[in-house]
C-alpha cells in the first residue's frame, strides 16, 4: 500500500497530530470499525472520562489486532465527545496511543447514545 499525507500549504495546518488528509493507492485491505464505546468486555463503563477513553483505544487496538493489523493502518479517526471540556484529555490520551501515526481526524461534540459513555471511537483503517 502507497500511503501519503497530505496538509495542503493554502489550508490550516493541522493541530494536535493529525493529518489534513491521508491518500492511499495500491492497498488490499479496508477495515471500518464501528463506534467503539467505554465497555469492557464485562460490561463495565469506568467513571473517568481518562479511563473511559483508555478503554476505547484498547477496544479499537483489539478490532485491528483481530483484523490483522496495527494502529500503524489507521486512516481516519472520528471521535464523539459528550462534553467540549474533554477535549485536551481527549488529545492528550490518543496521543498516548497513536504517538508519531497521524491519521485523518474529526472531533464532534454530540449527545451519546448512553449518557454514561462520555465519548465514542470509530476508525477505518487500510494495508
Amino acid at each position: 500500500m502507497n500511503r501519503e499525507t497530505i496538509n495542503a500549504k493554502n489550508a490550516p495546518a493541522p493541530r494536535g497530530g493529525y493529518s489534513q488528509a491521508v491518500k492511499l493507492t495500491d492497498f488490499k485491505t479496508l477495515l471500518f470499525i464501528s463506534g467503539q464505546i467505554p465497555m469492557s468486555d464485562d460490561d463495565k463503563v469506568p467513571e473517568s472520562f481518562e479511563d473511559q477513553a483508555r478503554l476505547v483505544w484498547r477496544n479499537i487496538d483489539a478490532q485491528l489486532k483481530a483484523s490483522g493489523m496495527s494502529k500503524a493502518d489507521l486512516v481516519k479517526v472520528t471521535t464523539f465527545l459528550a462534553d467540549r471540556h474533554h477535549t485536551m484529555a481527549n488529545r492528550e490520551i490518543r496521543s498516548e496511543y497513536l504517538g508519531s501515526i497521524a491519521p485523518a481526524m474529526s472531533v464532534v461534540i454530540a449527545a451519546i447514545f448512553d449518557e454514561k459513555w462520555l465519548l465514542e471511537v470509530e476508525a477505518i483503517a487500510a494495508q
